[in-house]
């Protein structure tokens, strides 16, 4: 294993974890963080993944997930609720 791969697998233990705590848990906003550190935990683990089996082609997920989640956050926030009292 490289250590594209190594580094692969210790981002999925130490990054996707608390990306799903924060996202199950807490209120609107905290959810949002949590969607967000998913978010790019994600792209990056998909880069080094590419880059650890050798494939460039594997680098166009990343590369559209890239946008998908900036409008996800967007929308996200647009629906969140105002805290005005």
């Amino acid at each position: 294993m490289s250590g594209f791969g190594w580094c692969a697998c210790a981002l999925l233990i130490g990054g996707v974890g608390p990306a799903v705590v924060l996202a199950s848990r807490g209120d609107a906003a905290r959810r949002m963080v949590g969607l967000q550190l998913g978010s790019a935990v994600t792209v990056l683990l998909l880069m080094l993944l590419a880059q650890a089996f050798g494939q460039p082609s594997y680098l166009v997920v990343p590369f559209v997930a890239v946008p998908l989640s900036v409008a996800g956050t967007f929308v996200f926030t647009r629906l969140l609720p105002s805290r005005r009292s």
